[in-house]
Formats: C-alpha cells, sequence, structure tokens
C-alpha cells in the first residue's frame, strides 16, 4: 500500500461523503477505494470510519487522522506547484478567515480582481469576529486585527490603519463638537467592548486619557457602526471600519489633531506547517489594497 496515496484516497472519501463519490473524483472503481481504506485502517490498527447503509462518518480517530492527512496532501501539492514554479498558475481551495463587517466591507468587494488573477483558485470566505483555531476549521489564512494573544501564531503584518472618533453630522450638530479629549467625557460614546471606554489620545508628545460614557456597549463592529449611523454617539473605530461613511460624508472624523493607537492587520497562518502558496498570494494582494494607502472604497457596499 503507498502510504500518501492512501491518505489522500481517505481525505478524498472524508470530503466527498461516500466510496462511490469518492471513487467518481479519483476516477477508480469503488471497490479500490474501499479495498484502500481497509488496508490503511490495518496499517493504524484503527479504525477511521463508521459505515452504515446510507451514511458515512469519521471516527474521533478518524477525525484527528483527516486533519493531519489533509496538511500533509496540500503541503505535498503547494511543494509541486513551487518545484515547478507554477505560482502564476496557482488553483485549488483557498478557505479564509475574517471578521464580518471588515471583509464585508473590503475584502469581498475585492475578490473579482483577485479571482480573475487566478481563475483556478475557488475561495471560502468565513466571516467570524471570534479567534477561530485555524487548524480544526482547515484555514488557510486568517485576516486579524490588533493584537496577536497567541505568540506561537505564524503571521506577518500587511497593514496599519489610523483608529479615529467618529461621529454623524447630526449628533454633532445635537451634542456639539468636541475640541479637546477632555470633551469626550461630556458626550454619549458608543463603547467597543474589545477596546474598552478608556481612550488614550497623544499629541506633540503629550498624552491624554478619557474615561467616557455610554449606555450602549457592544462586542461587535457591525453594532457599532449601526449605533454610530443611527446618530446615538460618538465611537472609537478603525477608518477601516467606516470606510464608505467617510469618503460619503455620511460620519466625520473629530478630534484630528490628536492621535490614537493604530491598528494593524495580520495575515495568520496555521501552526505546523508551510503557508501555502495561495494563502501568500492572496495575503499580498491584501496587502496590496490596504498598505499602500488612502482605501478606494467604491462600490463596497
Amino acid at each position: 500500500m503507498d502510504r500518501f496515496q492512501a491518505m489522500q484516497t481517505f481525505v478524498t472519501v472524508v470530503e466527498a461523503g461516500s466510496f462511490s463519490a469518492a471513487a467518481r473524483q479519483i476516477g477508480v472503481g469503488q471497490p479500490a477505494i474501499s479495498k484502500t481504506i481497509a488496508q490503511l485502517e490495518d496499517r493504524l490498527q484503527v479504525r477511521l470510519l463508521i459505515r452504515s447503509t446510507h451514511s458515512l462518518a469519521p471516527t474521533d480517530a478518524g477525525v484527528r487522522f483527516y486533519e493531519r492527512a489533509r496538511s500533509a496532501v496540500r503541503e505535498a501539492e503547494e511543494a509541486e506547484l513551487e518545484a515547478r514554479g507554477a505560482g502564476a498558475s496557482l488553483s485549488g481551495r483557498l478557505r479564509v478567515s475574517a471578521a464580518t463587517t471588515f471583509a464585508r466591507l473590503l475584502i469581498v468587494p475585492r475578490l473579482p480582481q483577485f479571482l480573475a488573477r487566478h481563475p483556478d483558485i475557488e475561495v471560502d470566505v468565513l466571516l467570524d469576529d471570534r479567534v477561530i483555531d485555524l487548524a480544526s476549521e482547515g484555514i488557510d489564512l486568517a485576516l486579524r486585527m490588533g493584537e496577536l494573544t497567541d505568540s506561537s501564531a505564524i503571521a506577518r503584518r500587511i497593514a496599519r490603519g489610523r483608529r479615529s472618533v467618529i461621529a454623524t453630522p447630526s449628533y454633532l450638530a445635537r451634542a456639539g463638537t468636541p475640541q479637546a479629549p477632555a470633551d469626550l467625557a461630556a458626550h454619549e460614546a458608543i463603547v467597543y467592548s474589545q477596546l474598552g471606554n478608556n481612550w488614550t489620545f497623544r499629541r506633540n508628545g503629550t498624552e491624554a486619557s478619557v474615561a467616557v460614557r455610554g449606555r450602549v456597549r457592544l462586542s461587535a463592529a457591525e453594532g457599532i457602526r449601526a449605533a454610530v449611523l443611527a446618530d446615538m454617539g460618538l465611537t472609537v473605530n478603525s477608518d477601516w471600519m467606516f470606510a464608505p461613511e467617510l469618503k460619503s460624508g455620511a460620519v466625520r472624523r473629530v478630534l484630528e489633531d490628536w492621535e490614537l493607537p493604530p491598528v494593524d492587520l495580520w495575515a495568520v497562518f496555521p501552526t505546523g506547517r508551510l503557508a501555502s502558496a495561495k494563502a501568500r498570494a492572496f495575503a499580498d494582494y491584501v496587502e496590496s489594497i490596504l498598505g499602500s494607502g488612502p482605501i478606494d472604497v467604491s462600490g463596497s457596499i
């Protein structure tokens, strides 16, 4: 039994959901698939699949073996591409994880350009504000903002964004425009729970901190956007999160002569294996969009 071929077959079976579907994908007969899986289980001395008349599912051991085998198969495929110098003709499925609002505004509208450059790539985008486990979810690349909490993560910074105090003209007309950070204490703040309600500003070597108050505290950027656009108050957030509205004038920056800590965007790759050529190409593409200056948000929403 060819060990690597058996791993490839097992991965195909799990992803296809049946022996017959896997046989069609590989181009062999179903008995050959059954024999390969049986030999693999004999070699490992463990049952990998639970088979019944109408269903097939991996056992706990099968799930663990699938995750490892899938990574090995992908790395082998990428190694072959690299050896052939095939980076310009990347192919296959790319799974990307990104925060929902960030991806909706700035990544998804720009997928057509990336797909046009690489017509043989298919992209799955997992929209989730949580920090998920890349290996267990089969993610090739995660786009994460802010500080990385996992010191073992394989990551590189691909962009740095500006943070601003942002509000609608209607809110500012009603509540007044703050002229100094201390003025924010008298305003209704929309608090992003990940940042907290203590905001620190810097200008010409001077630092000013203010504890803002607000009756609305939200855990996701989409909620922050909705509250600000409903004229409920002002917020501190990255300009990325309000890029269309900053361009159109639907929101304004205030206290622009004061600086807030910037926000970093990271390309994070699964620990324990080489970043795929597809993942590196996508990270490079996002860097070219966001890392080189003002963002063109035309057609973003």
